[in-house]
């Protein structure tokens, strides 16, 4: 607990508070798609959306306002907005492959919120632990940041690369691959049940192998995710919460921008701009706290230089999100249909609805 408290803007009865409230939100949320399976209108989306970005700007507003600075983060407004940004424009990347688990296992449309919002559940999760493990790292291994960094500048480089060429290219991974070929499983839906019997024999369905898939494949995302977020803020509580109204709106948006994702060709190279941006951040960080011996001679490197401050990543962030979606757009409008498949995979079945 001393790893999530320390010196952060959130005492234990804010965590308590954060942790009650957005459970409750999820039971709820769990509970009305349960209770009506469908797929959902635009306005419906376009609402609960709406409320979420609505909830995350004001909390924003509110750290901005309330929240005292502290060593773990100097300005926790702007470094809230920083990571959510950051968290939430990875999500819109993560968005192409979750239409492409939907496509490969043929969900049917009014229960693909179900399956979305369970997977965001488990992602929870799973963000969670990471979280905890990152701040345990960080707290005890200033080195840590050079990992984080290097590895963040790894994966802007085979971002860049890809291009987005390789989104429809899809595997399966190993966990889904074992449960399909060794658990007696049925191919009938059964609504959004994740279990069946036939014959007196329990059954996984294909429900169960969806959220299997979209709970891992988020685990995947969160390498990149969270060593990301640590680089804009050490505080675990505003990482905690910047990752929450990230995973909060993605179900909306899975059904509201289906068919925007396919003008978004520039997509990956404004990510991997920014992940390279935020690694490099990290390795100067490190290098600012430096410990390790065959560097400076363990001595720490005080050049101001080395710490970008948060306004400035703020910036860059909010600049490279806005050029990228203007870029894409206006690129898009002048590119068959044809093109814009190659740079951004074959377009799914809703784009045609």
């Amino acid at each position: 607990m001393n790893v999530l408290l320390g010196d952060s803007v959130a005492s234990p009865t804010i965590w308590l508070v954060t942790i009650v409230v957005t459970v409750g939100v999820l039971l709820v949320d769990l509970l009305v798609i349960a209770r009506r399976p469908h797929e959902p209108t635009m306005a419906e989306v376009s609402r609960h959306l709406a409320f979420f970005v609505g909830m995350a700007v004001l909390f924003g507003i509110c750290l901005w306002v309330f929240a005292e600075p502290h060593d773990l983060s100097p300005a926790p407004g702007p470094e809230f907005f920083a990571g959510w940004l950051t968290e939430y424009s990875l999500s819109i990347d993560n968005l192409f492959i979750f239409i492409i688990i939907m496509n490969s296992f043929a969900v049917p449309r009014q229960y693909q919120q179900t399956a979305l919002m369970i997977g965001i559940v488990l992602a929870l999760i799973m963000r969670a632990i990471f979280i905890v493990i990152g701040a345990a790292a960080i707290n005890e291994f200033s080195w840590v940041f050079y990992l984080f960094g290097l590895f963040l500048l790894y994966t802007a480089v085979k971002l860049a690369k890809e291009g987005g060429e390789d989104e429809d290219e899809y595997e399966e991974n190993r966990l889904v691959k074992f449960a399909e070929n060794h658990l007696p499983a049925t191919k009938e839906w059964n609504g959004t049940k994740l279990f069946t019997h036939e014959n007196g024999k329990r059954l996984i369905t294909p429900m169960f192998l969806v959220v299997l898939t979209l709970g891992t494949t988020d685990l995947l995302f969160a390498l990149d995710s969270i060593p990301a977020i640590y680089g804009l803020t050490k505080d675990p509580y505003l990482v905690f919460t910047a990752n929450i109204f990230a995973l909060m709106g993605l179900r909306q948006l899975y059904f509201l921008i289906g068919g925007l994702l396919q003008r978004l060709v520039y997509l990956s190279y404004g990510l991997a701009f920014l992940l390279g941006f935020i690694g490099v951040k990290l390795i100067f960080h490190a290098l600012h706290e430096n410990e390790l011996p065959f560097i400076n001679g363990g001595e720490p490197l005080h050049y101001d230089w080395l710490e970008i401050p948060i306004w400035l990543s703020l910036t860059v962030i909010i600049g490279t999100l806005a050029i990228t979606a203007v870029l894409s757009l206006w690129a898009s409008r002048r590119m068959t249909a044809a093109e814009q498949d190659a740079a951004t995979g074959p377009r799914r079945d809703w784009d045609e609805d």
